[in-house]
């Protein structure tokens, strides 16, 4: 038995890093378009922008953005497109056509209509002061902002002001939102110039893949043509967001963003009709809103203000991938350490599965960590999400090292009596203690994120990831060192039980083209598994 409790694990030690380095290598493998996504040669018409950086954020009202932080941006944007579209006049935005003028960029300016008519009042008067000072720089008014999606106002009094501003200017008034509204307001219509429809085939309520993205636009575009004649449809907002959770088959990604860009732009390029793109960066702010596919839909992110397809180069979900299987790889052999340190202090042969099972943990932990690294970086915003997935992605990181150690120690996996209950039942030594608190961290976090796809599901992330490297280490621990004496514990029963109602409805409603929520769904089913298999030694009254 000897020489085999010497090779054994090497082997398997050799065996995970080649997976690991197997599997980043296919995942970072990058995409060459045949057409750019953005490329200075060939301008996009016209892209909507937002000024706010960092905490900046409209839904404060004391926000104004400086002038020199939107000079900054529109020398910018002047390289990669014609034109920028606003929404609205206020926290600085006023700014933007008189800057624009300065770069040579041409301006959709937006006027954000609400339920406040004085509000609204303002931001018309200003809007048409604007056109007539700058009246080669705007080209076109935007009256509202998808207000009868928001159910805002009433399409004839929405109707009634797009027709007082048409009196007062002299360049074309148009009226934006998403393309149903248009199709069941149709009043609409005869107030406007032009008509601006906003085609999201991710929010789509049935979302679209991004491979059939374009496809979509095009076909929604000639619907709305064949219903409004005689006027030019212009796309007002069509984009992909590169990172958030997928919706049915829709998955946000840096390399699906730029494919359904290209596609899209080179659609209106061959049949001849304006596109905005949305948007030209990255609004942190959104993800308050819209989580956090609302704050990627940029061009260009929101921090280096880089764009994030440099032309020429070759596009990857993970252009950091060599660092992030190198991790990966450094955890694998710590994992492997932890056991032969373990034995080294309690030496004896341990069963070939015992290996198998920390290779299994180390490997999958290794391929993981990467992709749990990146999405606690995308995916946290503001001190609870920070807290949250950075606790979960520590439990993942902590959770294969200490299950290796109990399993090469014989010991079980702890549970939350053991470690919360009556003082003579707890467990003193330090090891399991941390062990311990690591599954009551993880089984917390699982339980809140699950509740929130069964009560609030629209904009929550799924923690697969992390959540899998924290899970399946303590789920091979429970099934070779599980303690064959002992009743089942009421809180690990409770929280199995949640769990596994939380994955019959999540699998239910996200649907069977979602693999984020059905791998997600799989381990909140594992570590129900792992829960309910928990024992507990009763204690003598």
């Amino acid at each position: 038995m000897e020489p085999i409790s010497l090779r054994t694990p090497l082997a398997l030690l050799l065996i995970s890093l080649g997976a690991i380095a197997a599997v980043w290598w296919w995942l970072a493998t990058p995409i060459t378009l045949a057409r750019a996504p953005i490329d200075p040669a060939a301008k996009l018409q016209c892209v909507s922008y937002a000024p706010f950086r960092g905490l900046q954020t409209p839904l404060q009202s004391t926000t104004r953005v400086p002038a020199e932080q939107i000079a900054q941006d529109l020398a910018q944007l002047a390289k990669i497109s014609d034109c920028v579209r606003t929404y609205s006049i206020e926290n600085g935005l006023d700014q933007v056509p008189g800057l624009a003028a300065k770069v040579g960029l041409k301006v959709i300016q937006g006027i954000w209509l609400g339920s406040d008519r004085f509000k609204n009042l303002a931001q018309v008067s200003t809007v048409i002061g604007l056109t007539k000072q700058y009246p080669d720089v705007i080209t076109a008014v935007v009256v509202g902002n998808e207000v009868l999606l928001r159910g805002e106002m009433t399409a004839s009094d929405l109707a009634a002001i797009i027709r007082s501003v048409k009196s007062q200017v002299t360049v074309p008034v148009t009226y934006a939102d998403v393309w149903e509204y248009w199709l069941r307001n149709r009043e609409i219509y005869d107030a406007v110039d032009f008509v601006t429809i906003h085609i999201l085939p991710y929010w789509e309520d049935f979302p679209i893949r991004a491979k059939y993205a374009a496809a979509h636009v095009d076909a929604i575009r000639k619907q709305v043509a064949v219903a409004f004649p005689g006027k030019e449809i212009l796309i007002g907002e069509t984009g992909w967001p590169s990172e958030g959770r997928m919706r049915a088959g829709a998955l946000p990604s840096r390399t699906n963003q730029a494919r359904v860009v290209s596609e899209i732009l080179a659609m209106a390029k061959q049949e001849n009709f304006r596109v905005n793109l949305i948007e030209a960066y990255d609004q942190p702010w959104k993800r308050q809103l819209e989580g956090t596919v609302g704050g990627y839909w940029g061009l260009i992110d929101s921090v280096q203000r880089a764009l994030k397809y440099p032309p020429g180069e070759a596009i990857s979900n993970y252009p950091f991938w060599k660092w992030q299987m190198g991790c990966g790889m450094a955890l694998a052999v710590f994992v492997f350490c932890a056991g032969w340190l373990t034995l080294r202090r309690r030496p004896w042969t341990p069963r070939l599965a015992s290996w198998i099972a920390v290779a299994i943990s180390a490997t999958t932990a290794g391929i993981l960590l990467g992709v749990a690294s990146d999405k606690m970086f995308y995916e946290s915003y503001g001190f609870g999400g920070w807290l949250r997935w950075g606790a979960l992605l520590a439990a993942g990181i902590a959770s294969p090292m200490l299950c290796t150690n109990a399993l090469m120690s014989g010991r079980p996996l702890p549970t939350f009596l053991e470690l919360l209950g009556p003082r003579d039942g707890r467990i003193r030594s330090a090891l399991p203690i941390i062990l311990g608190v690591v599954l009551v961290v993880t089984t917390l976090i699982a339980a809140e994120t699950a509740l929130g796809f069964v009560f609030d599901p629209r904009y929550q992330d799924f923690p697969f990831a992390a959540l899998t490297m924290a899970v399946v280490p303590f789920l091979t621990l429970t099934l070779l060192n599980r303690p064959q004496q002992g009743v089942r514990p009421i809180a690990e029963a409770v929280f199995a039980g949640l769990l596994a109602v939380s994955v019959l409805y999540t699998a239910f409603n996200e649907g069977p083209d979602n693999w984020q929520s059905l791998w997600t769904c799989a381990v909140y089913f594992l570590l129900a598994l792992t829960l309910w298999q928990a024992r507990a030694v009763q204690i003598p009254k």
